[in-house]
């Protein structure tokens, strides 16, 4: 049974990436402006030109471009950057390699933040309804869903790095400078997931099995945690699997306010350069994340929910 479900959902994610792969190949070929121009730049020979034409296969049908695109997604490389229009040069592979551990490490980070102040507000929201707390909770969420992202992150540079001088700023390296970036990105996030947390448990909290589990005499922190808290789970691991699938595609606005070189930063400046093949092989790779995400997210109900594994 679990083995047809994967199987079933590994067959449905594998169209997903298809069916994207080659819409992200039409809307390139839609957009206005000549790639070439934005590569080569206005004073370039004819003979560059024509090299990086080639390079991105330009000078090939539309059919043979887009299956071109394919051999290079089964070849694995990807396709070639094409900056001086050599076709043996850098691969977009290698590139997105490079970056990808920059955008990991701030989505992983940024989740770690989120869940460790969510899950804690949300169930005393919760399981304080009606209160000053809950009312707090509430507040503290709102607005960190209402600021900016942009915001959240300039205004911890200037308290946490110009002003206070405690936290390294951008372009500087290591786990210190990993705070701010998580901080900012983890802000946001948390009050999505506390919102949620908050509703499904006050929802859970009102149904018959935890009024029975009262009933016999269960301590509150039990029912809280064992008997509630682990159904209540469900609507909020959809809520972080879907936004972890975001966090990896890039954190673009924190990525660009921090000069972290990941993998959003890389798509948005490939989408100015008109750089075909990075455009198509850094949007392939984010929806091979949201594939791969989704199922995690699909096989982790019935880890929590024993009712959804045994169905």
């Amino acid at each position: 049974m679990i083995g047809a479900f994967v199987l079933r959902r590994l067959g449905s994610g594998a169209l997903a990436i298809v069916g994207v792969s080659i819409l992200a190949f039409a809307f390139l070929h839609v957009v206005p402006g000549d790639p070439v121009d934005h590569l080569a730049g206005d004073n370039a020979s004819p003979q560059l030109r024509a090299k990086i034409e080639h390079c991105m296969g330009l000078d090939r049908s539309l059919p043979g471009q887009l299956g071109a695109f394919l051999g290079h997604v089964v070849d694995g490389t990807l396709g070639h950057q094409c900056k001086n229009g050599d076709a043996n040069g850098p691969t977009v592979a290698a590139r997105l390699a490079e970056v990808m551990p920059h955008t990991l490490a701030l989505a992983l980070a940024g989740m770690l933040v989120a869940i460790a102040l969510a899950l804690p507000l949300g169930v005393v929201a919760a399981v304080r309804r009606g209160t000053w707390i809950d009312t707090f909770a509430t507040a503290t969420s709102l607005a960190g869903v209402s600021v900016p992202i942009m915001v959240l992150a300039e205004l911890g540079l200037l308290v946490f790095f110009v002003e206070l001088g405690w936290l390294p700023g951008p372009t500087e390296t290591g786990p210190a400078a990993l705070i701010l970036p998580a901080l900012a990105v983890g802000t946001h996030l948390m009050a999505m997931l506390a919102r949620m947390t908050r509703s499904s448990l006050s929802e859970v909290l009102g149904e018959d099995y935890v009024r029975t589990a009262r009933a016999k005499g269960v301590g509150e922190r039990r029912v809280v945690y064992v008997h509630a808290l682990r159904n209540a789970l469900l609507p909020v691991i959809t809520v972080a699997g879907l936004q972890f699938g975001s966090l990896l595609s890039g954190a673009i606005i924190v990525e660009k306010v921090f000069a972290r070189p990941g993998l959003g930063y890389t798509l948005v400046q490939a989408i100015l350069e008109r750089n075909y093949p990075v455009v198509q092989g850094a949007v392939l790779v984010i929806a091979v994340i949201y594939v791969v995400v989704n199922l995690l997210v699909d096989l982790a109900y019935g880890l929590v929910d024993p009712r959804i594994r045994h169905g």
